[in-house]
């Protein structure tokens, strides 16, 4: 059976926090979680267009500013969190850039590296507290099949400064997504609460192009209809991943099309490179080091699910 919006449970007081939920899939994700009743944070850079989102959101909708290229930003929403709720069901990972021109953070990180990745670890380690209470939370991360392409944790030039190709960089930013997922469930698996999972859109017709070099931007906004699915689509994966009973932690769900371009969510595999226990480990030591953020949790035990 083909999974869609009509499948997603009711989510009666449960709290979801949506990264980037102004625009695109996470706009979706968030009007959509709304609508079947949970109260959603739509986390966001910019607040005004996060008031804007939020006023065509039938539901429960609050927005609060986050930067994710600002680590000092990251811990000042966390803070806001903590001041403003008791508990989170859902955390939902989901903003991010894609192709973007060399770049850093603000604290010196590469954007794409920074954003996408470092930026949600500390977030994620900062909110844990009040998702481990929760029977049932869960941390969703999306990430993309475009961990699959150039894709490698370059631990000896993780911040691209000898050289920098903005196709290899998001690349790893989004295999970085799915290390850290995998890492992560393997850690939370002990307290039997929250679970990781993580998510795909396949190829969606967003914003997030926006920055794709033209070899690659031109023919995907002339194929757009052909090759690409509207953004209520694409969310569906992350929505699954974040509210079908059946879900496991550990798990990652993205389109059942060709490719897993376009299509209805189903449990995906993703590249034999992001199963690698001892980088998965090295990064989130790396991450640790580079954000400041340690998780209140022990050392997850090799070869544990």
């Amino acid at each position: 059976m083909n999974w869609t919006e009509q499948q997603i449970p009711r989510q009666d007081g449960r709290v979801a926090v949506v990264t980037g939920a102004n625009t695109g899939l996470g706009f979706e994700t968030a009007r959509l979680l709304a609508e079947r009743g949970a109260s959603v944070v739509l986390a966001v850079r910019d607040t005004a267009k996060g008031e804007r989102a939020a006023a065509r959101i039938n539901g429960d909708v609050a927005v609060r500013e986050l930067d994710l290229t600002s680590l000092e930003s990251v811990r000042a929403a966390a803070a806001g969190l903590h001041a403003t709720h008791q508990r989170i069901d859902l955390l939902i990972n989901n903003a991010g850039v894609m192709y973007t021109p060399k770049q850093t953070t603000r604290d010196g990180f590469e954007l794409q590296f920074g954003t996408n990745h470092l930026g949600h670890f500390a977030l994620t380690g900062l909110l844990l507290d009040l998702l481990l209470p929760v029977p049932g939370s869960r941390v969703v991360t999306v990430s993309s099949v475009g961990h699959r392409i150039r894709a490698a944790i370059g631990f000896d030039d993780l911040q691209w400064q000898r050289s920098y190709s903005r196709v290899a960089a998001y690349g790893q930013s989004k295999l970085a997504n799915l290390m850290f997922t995998y890492e992560l469930q393997r850690r939370l698996a002990a307290h039997g609460t929250t679970v990781a999972v993580a998510a795909h859109p396949g190829v969606s017709n967003t914003e997030l192009v926006r920055n794709a070099p033209a070899v690659i931007r031109r023919p995907i906004t002339l194929l757009a209809p052909v090759i690409t699915q509207p953004a209520t689509a694409g969310a569906l994966p992350t929505l699954r991943a974040a509210t079908d009973p059946s879900v496991l932690g550990g798990q990652y769900y993205g389109p059942d099309g060709l490719g897993e371009v376009r299509g209805t969510p189903r449990l995906v595999t993703s590249s034999p490179a992001s199963y690698d226990l001892a980088v998965q480990q090295r990064l989130w030591a790396v991450s640790e080091d580079l954000t400041g953020v340690r998780f209140p949790l022990g050392q997850a035990a090799v070869g544990a699910a």
